[in-house]
């Protein structure tokens, strides 16, 4: 059974900064993409970032490019999201997702981070960001 685990949500100020983990078990984890999704109640869920497990080259929607860094450690089963110089709309329940894929950063740039092309997901973990 697959199962993804995040942690280390929770508070934080505008301008600063938390970094989630998320553990895989149940899976060769070494061969999924895996991503970050987020969600705020009435939207859909949007795809934040995606590390491939090809080549380990990264995927970052625009609105958090140049402050969120993706990035995996396969021996321990576990992918990062490390996010800076947060914004209160960086509000949102984010949620660890794999996929068993061998797609690049350059398939998710043409067409997306969709969350239904993914196969599982972690429960959840709420990030709030006060300004």
């Amino acid at each position: 059974e697959v199962q993804l685990v995040e942690s280390g949500g929770g508070l934080a100020q505008a301008g600063g900064s938390l970094t989630l983990a998320c553990v895989g078990s149940g899976f060769t984890f070494a061969d999924y993409a895996m991503a970050w999704f987020r969600q705020v109640p009435g939207k859909e869920r949007e795809g934040v970032s995606c590390i491939s497990s090809a080549d380990a080259s990264t995927y970052y929607a625009d609105s958090v490019k140049g402050r969120f860094t993706i990035s995996r450690d396969n021996p321990s089963n576990t992918v990062y999201l490390e996010m800076n110089s947060l914004e209160p709309e960086d509000t949102a329940i984010y949620y660890c997702a794999a996929e068993w894929t061998y797609l690049k950063s350059s398939y998710w740039y043409t067409w997306g981070l969709k969350a239904r092309n993914f196969d599982a997901f972690g429960q959840g973990i709420q990030v709030t960001v006060s300004s």
